[in-house]
């Protein structure tokens, strides 16, 4: 009998090992997330990196990948995206979230899914459904089964922001309409609020820390310090991060001390706030992509006309933030933008000061430490397969990121 069970157990070992998939992928050079290196492979058995470096040895049953010209790196993240919003050159902010139905938002993010992971985005962020209630959850899910292509997505929910903040704006007084956030003021319905977003599957809580509101209709701050802070410690108590949409220094200040871990837009920052930022350890989403899309919306011909002072001023900030040495995160608040075009901001990075290599870690490695992905951002044994093979060398040319020509989530080549 023992020997009849060892003898089943030893053909369900045999079986198992007969069903593990092995890729070998060997690219002219591999990106780490962190640095490049020339001539080194990757082995991928199943949904994860078995072994990187030169020479490895594979079982005989392996697939070979061969890209001579070719360089891997670890699946892109997108920083900041709104899968349920499109371009404002479309329908603009006020009509999607008051005339689009819920059924025609989430159609059209499953295409926006698959968009972004064709381009090599294999993780999101994605802050804020804009008046669609939880629908990203749901998206979050249908990817997760099977249902439909798609990045793997860390969601904000509803996002929080003060009364009377927000929008869409400018209706007769006694008629209620659709939100594109949720409102929530003070202790108690801070805390209520937090914990129901919490508890329908936010991965990270948003906050609104300004907006136009001001007496000349201007950016100005919304929540309280300490109103910030409540939703910080509620929200690290169950291990999520809060990110801050702000664009005021004010804003930023309360945010910053607040605890919150990134900060969203900051246009109007300083120095000061940047050194601020660096000291606390708060990463800054700089969103340039979506600033410079909407000037091109409002009429800016760009390369053809003097740049509008909105991208002057973001110019001169984001030059600020890396003079401060502030951690950046690569995200361009795609769906101001087209979803799939979302190396925009990366060009953009490099545009604006960083270099090549700088934008590649902040959209891999800095991205996953930054928003807790603790086996993404990097290719290297025992981390998820989530990979991108892009023709030529992004590290020398950044616009090279566009070249895509195979991408793997979870060990498995997506296909159109």
């Amino acid at each position: 009998m023992k020997t009849l069970l060892l003898f089943i157990l030893l053909g369900l070992s045999l079986m198992a090992k007969a069903q593990d998939t092995f890729i070998l992928i060997k690219p002219s050079r591999v990106f780490d997330g962190e640095n490049l290196h020339e001539n080194w492979q990757v082995l991928v058995k199943n949904q994860k990196i078995e072994a990187v470096g030169a020479n490895l040895s594979y079982p005989s049953n392996t697939q070979i990948i061969e890209q001579p010209s070719a360089t891997l790196l670890p699946g892109l993240i997108e920083g900041h995206s709104h899968l349920l919003l499109h371009p404002y050159n479309e329908v603009t902010w006020d009509d999607q979230v008051l005339k689009e139905s819920r059924a025609e938002r989430i159609l059209r993010a499953g295409v926006h899914a698959k968009n972004t992971l064709l381009a090599g985005f294999t993780t999101i962020r994605d802050l804020g459904t804009e008046g669609a209630d939880y629908d990203d959850i749901g998206l979050k899910q249908a990817i997760e089964k099977g249902v439909i292509l798609g990045p793997r997505m860390l969601v904000a929910g509803r996002a929080l922001v003060a009364t009377g903040s927000y929008g869409p704006k400018g209706f007769q007084s006694d008629i209620t309409v659709v939100q594109g956030a949720q409102e929530a003021d003070g202790i108690d319905n801070l805390t209520k609020a937090v914990r129901t977003q919490i508890g329908k599957g936010a991965d990270v809580v948003k906050v609104y820390a300004d907006y136009r509101w001001g007496l000349l209709k201007d950016a100005q701050p919304t929540f309280l310090e300490s109103e910030l802070k409540l939703v910080v410690d509620i929200a690290k108590s169950s291990g999520r991060d809060v990110v801050a949409h702000a664009s005021t220094a004010e804003g930023m200040r309360r945010a910053i001390l607040a605890g919150v871990k990134t900060i969203e837009h900051g246009d109007n920052a300083t120095p000061e706030i940047f050194q601020l930022m660096k000291e606390h350890n708060v990463c800054y989403c700089p969103t340039l992509a979506a600033g410079d899309a909407v000037s091109q919306y409002r009429g800016w011909k760009k390369g053809k006309e003097p740049e509008p002072e909105r991208i002057v001023i973001k110019r001169k900030t984001f030059r600020q933030a890396l003079d401060a040495g502030v951690k950046i995160c690569m995200g361009g608040d795609v769906g101001v933008f087209p979803h799939g075009d979302n190396a925009r901001e990366m060009e953009l990075l490099v545009e604006y000061g960083m270099s090549p290599l700088a934008v590649l870690r902040s959209s891999t490695s800095i991205n996953a430490d930054m928003f807790q992905l603790k086996e993404l951002g990097r290719i290297k044994a025992g981390f998820w397969a989530d990979l991108v093979l892009v023709e030529g060398n992004p590290v020398n040319q950044i616009n090279h990121i566009r070249h895509v020509k195979m991408v793997m989530k979870a060990g498995q080549v997506i296909t159109k």
